[in-house]
């Protein structure tokens, strides 16, 4: 058992690890927000809005944790990685640093709605539909983000190679 801890300690020493850890945040913890801002949306329950836009705030802002830990994983990644596996990871690294604004966008938004809960009600009648969309459309980002990035380790998601514009390196536009 010791050497297991001794093990994921280490682990967590590396920032490709770590990313693998966080990953499932902006994404299935934006997914749970979004669902819970719909409940709230439906009973008119502040509560659970605020609750909700809490959550979609968090998770679209580690976003941003996944992404630095992406980075700095990715040369060791990419050395491990065959040519196919490396267009992958270069697509995935190129998606994530040109698409990252759409989370920033939905915490903003988060945020205004939920200062708006208590404090500005105004505010709070169009950013509550404005986070709801900012939020969906993260989602869906950060889904094909991470769609693309299943491919760079699982063969088993490579039903053909890359596509032509994957060549890039992630800092090339």
């Amino acid at each position: 058992m010791q050497s297991l801890w001794t093990e994921f300690l280490v682990g967590l020493r590396q920032p490709e690890y770590v990313h693998v850890l966080l990953n499932p945040l902006p994404i299935y913890g934006l997914a749970a927000g979004v669902f819970c801002l719909a409940v709230a949306l439906g009973a008119r329950s502040r509560g659970g809005q605020g609750v909700a836009l809490v959550l979609i705030a968090l998770t679209t802002l580690s976003a941003w944790l996944v992404a630095h830990y992406g980075e700095a994983g990715y040369d060791r990644v990419y050395s491990m990685s065959d040519a196919t596996a490396q267009k992958w990871l270069n697509w995935h690294a190129h998606l994530a640093d040109d698409l990252l604004w759409a989370d920033s966008i939905a915490a903003a938004a988060a945020a205004a709605a939920l200062a708006g809960l208590w404090k500005f009600p105004r505010v709070h009648r169009w950013a509550l539909p404005l986070t709801m969309a900012t939020a969906i459309i993260a989602l869906g980002v950060g889904g094909f983000v991470g769609f693309v990035g299943g491919k760079i380790r699982h063969l088993e998601f490579r039903p053909g190679p890359p596509p032509a514009w994957a060549n890039t390196t992630p800092n090339e536009d």
